[in-house]
């Protein structure tokens, strides 16, 4: 597959041409990478108006993946705002306010969607959810409020992979909400490999209308480069709203090396089935090492182990802590979890250097404090009052019958563990409590 924005760049960075143009640095090697570091030159194209080399790799990765798929060089966070556009022209065109259900685990993205396009939210909360960063989604229980409710909702939002690992079954969710006339929008932020497995479990295989992906969590694209996909039908309905849509929220000044990095992918992305083929295999053996010594593994994502850490003796921070001293750095702990991320790029050695590490720390008796259970709040504020009002930041402790304004949560895991716009409780200074949190933003 060839490579068009990377074959560009490089001939033009051969050239040696006088560039009195954008950037600044005009090519010279302050961190070595600034010969490919370019802007919209003529023949670069532009990604918002593409017509030219991006408008072909573009192609490239659509036949790739299957289905249209548009490229992001600031992440999935772009990707989000852009599927809520598109969702609320959706509402619009049928003569309706837009109203997403959208599972609880939500990333903060989603939450500056919703304020930005005035978009009504409800939530499904987790049922016996071990993590407030889980929400799995029943779909016979989404056929009954599909049923009951009073006002159908324009789409369903869910976040499959979740940051601990754990996949929706969403199959048996798209069923449901294509019966009931509901787009159903899916965050595959970490799954952007899905697709690749000898029987894929992309979310847009199995009957998503709309998704991004984080090309960059889980293949050999440079941070920022991502994925929006979107399915013939919707495509077809909205083809000229798409890129505007992007655009909105976007950039005027996309990072060329991210568009190099996710055209370079393209090519990477014809053998990688084989790779995967190869490498899975590898981690479930590492996978069963560890929980025949005594360690429990938490999800069901091929590419990620996730541990459950109290059961081996350790707070998650503790244990991240012990494995960073040895070595090994994890994408996210908090009490409960120690999540890892892994790629066919680790290779054999890699994993076999994590598990003798894992299998050096010594297991304790296991820790059986619980997270604080999750309750329903009141909602006094809708996200985008809650989240376009004055607000000013305190203490945790002082903010008890409050109201919880924007988010706080920093990355990762960006999932807010209060919602904008519900009164703060007794039950959410535990949670606050429990993460480590001392200061949140309140409403004035």
């Amino acid at each position: 597959m060839n490579t068009p924005i990377c074959d560009f760049v490089r001939k033009y960075a051969a050239s040696n041409s006088l560039k009195l143009h954008m950037p600044g640095h005009k090519g010279k090697p302050f961190l070595g990478i600034e010969s490919l570091d370019i802007t919209e030159i003529e023949g670069a194209d532009s990604l918002y108006e593409a017509s030219g080399i991006i408008a072909e790799s573009e192609a490239n990765a659509s036949a790739l993946f299957g289905y249209d798929t548009y490229y992001s060089a600031e992440g999935s966070s772009l990707c989000i705002r852009a599927m809520m556009r598109l969702v609320a022209l959706y509402a619009e065109k049928r003569g309706e306010k837009p109203l997403v259900l959208a599972a609880r685990n939500a990333h903060k993205a989603f939450h500056s969607a919703a304020a930005l396009l005035d978009i009504d939210v409800e939530w499904l909360l987790p049922v016996d959810a071990q993590s407030y960063l889980s929400c799995e989604v029943d779909a016979d229980g989404l056929a009954e409020i599909f049923k009951k409710a009073e006002r159908k909702p324009t789409a369903l939002y869910i976040t499959s992979p979740d940051y601990l690992g754990k996949t929706q079954k969403i199959a048996e969710i798209s069923k449901i909400c294509r019966q009931n006339g509901v787009l159903l929008a899916v965050d595959n932020a970490h799954g952007a490999y899905l697709g690749f497995l000898p029987e894929s479990r992309h979310p847009m295989d199995l009957g998503a209308d709309i998704c991004c992906d984080s090309a960059h969590k889980t293949l050999p694209v440079l941070t920022g480069g991502a994925y929006l996909h979107v399915s013939d039908a919707l495509s077809k309905e909205f083809s000229s709203q798409i890129k505007p849509s992007l655009e909105l929220f976007g950039s005027t000044s996309p990072s060329y090396l991210i568009l190099q990095s996710l055209d370079a992918a393209n090519a990477y992305l014809e053998g990688y089935r084989a790779r995967l083929r190869a490498f899975i295999p590898q981690i479930d053996v590492l996978k069963q090492s560890l929980a025949r010594n005594g360690y429990t593994l938490y999800g069901d994502e091929p590419l990620k182990i996730t541990i459950e850490a109290k059961r081996y003796g350790y707070y998650g921070y503790e244990l991240a802590r012990i494995l960073k001293g040895k070595g090994a750095v994890c994408e996210f702990c908090d009490p409960d979890f120690v999540v890892m991320m892994l790629t066919p790029e680790l290779e054999a050695s890699g994993l076999k250097s994590l598990e003798d590490i894992l299998l050096s720390i010594a297991r304790k008796n296991a820790i059986d404090e619980k997270m604080p259970s999750y309750s329903v709040r009141e909602r006094v504020l809708s996200v985008r009052e809650a989240m376009t009002s004055p607000f000013e930041r305190i203490k945790v402790k002082e903010a008890l019958g409050r109201i919880a304004a924007s988010s706080s949560v920093g990355c990762p895991p960006a999932v807010p563990i209060l919602i904008s716009g519900e009164r703060i409780d007794e039950s959410a200074l535990r949670c606050f409590e429990y993460y480590g949190i001392e200061y949140c933003n309140v409403v004035l």
